[in-house]
């Protein structure tokens, strides 16, 4: 399946993370190269671009996409949470901007081969990096009720997710649920009829659960925002895009404890935590406009945050 993605806050990112026409810049989630490409535009030949993806599929599609660029461009298969590794095998101490358009690709989403979507029919898989081992068909069939329990509430914010996860046991002790429309099934049984005529699709949050579990996607983000921050040149600019309120908040938060000079509890009347201000937020969170939203629906619950290192 040709590697397609419709970029997101494309002119929003790349207008308030570059500063430098003539700086080194990493995307961490290239994708299809939207980003970078768009980057690569405002850079000059003396220019830089690193971009890191897990997804395979991704890295050949952005090579591709920008072949012609003028400045620099180096692709690294790898997780962003490696980024201290990915910039010391190149070479690189300080850059000028880090990228991160977060969650899943619309190529991932439509292949259903990729098991994302519960739109599309195919084994449960989810894995953003097919070298890993933990699939989505794991954590269905073998993690124990109560872990499951608490991915779908915590990961899906699902209300419903004690009920799914009681469907979800007596279906897989007959058979493993092994395709995504299989566990759907399952999910749509375990709803109730008057809950699913209302709001989104009912296995979104499931499915939204799992695939945050197989990549680990939350557990990686603080850290991976702060030891970005610690490469960034002073001046340099860090932008993100969420698209739902968990990740939203971990990058909230953390830029709010960078922004600050002293993160003691406000019961200690003497701060003892040595921690000093690194960011400044650059404007307000940044929300794609009506017609953005029109043209591409998947875009309606991004939030785009930039912080700039002080």
């Amino acid at each position: 399946m040709k590697f397609s993605h419709t970029t997101v806050l494309q002119n929003e990112m790349v207008s308030h993370v570059l500063t430098n026409t003539n700086g080194t810049y990493v995307d961490c989630t290239l994708g299809g190269g939207g980003h970078s490409l768009a980057l690569a535009e405002g850079l000059s030949n003396l220019g830089c671009i690193i971009g890191v993806d897990q997804d395979g599929e991704a890295i050949e599609a952005a090579k591709e996409r920008l072949r012609g660029a003028q400045c620099k461009f180096i692709s690294v298969r790898d997780n962003f949470s490696n980024i201290n590794g990915i910039l010391k095998e190149n070479g690189i101490e300080k850059v000028d901007g880090f990228i991160f358009d977060l969650g899943v690709s619309s190529h991932q989403l439509d292949d259903g081969a990729r098991g994302f979507s519960y739109m599309n029919n195919g084994k449960l898989d989810m894995r953003m990096d097919q070298r890993n081992s933990l699939t989505a068909y794991d954590v269905i069939n073998t993690y124990t009720k109560e872990h499951l329990r608490n991915i779908i509430r915590d990961y899906g914010e699902e209300r419903w997710a004690s009920r799914i996860v009681d469907f979800i046991d007596r279906a897989r002790m007959r058979r493993p649920i092994s395709t995504t429309e299989e566990l759907v099934h399952v999910i749509k049984a375990a709803i109730p009829s008057a809950a699913r005529r209302d709001g989104p699709h009912p296995a979104k949050r499931t499915f939204q659960a799992i695939r945050i579990e197989v990549n680990n996607e939350l557990g990686i983000l603080r850290k991976a925002m702060e030891d970005c921050i610690n490469h960034l040149n002073k001046g340099g600019r860090l932008g993100v895009i969420t698209f739902h309120s968990l990740e939203d908040r971990i990058i909230k938060n953390t830029f709010r404890d960078m922004s600050k000079d002293c993160i003691c509890p406000s019961e200690i009347p003497i701060c003892i935590c040595n921690h000093r201000r690194q960011v400044r937020s650059v404007g307000k969170a940044i929300r794609p406009s009506p017609q953005e939203v029109k043209e591409n629906p998947r875009a309606r619950s991004a939030v785009l945050r930039v912080v700039e290192k002080v």
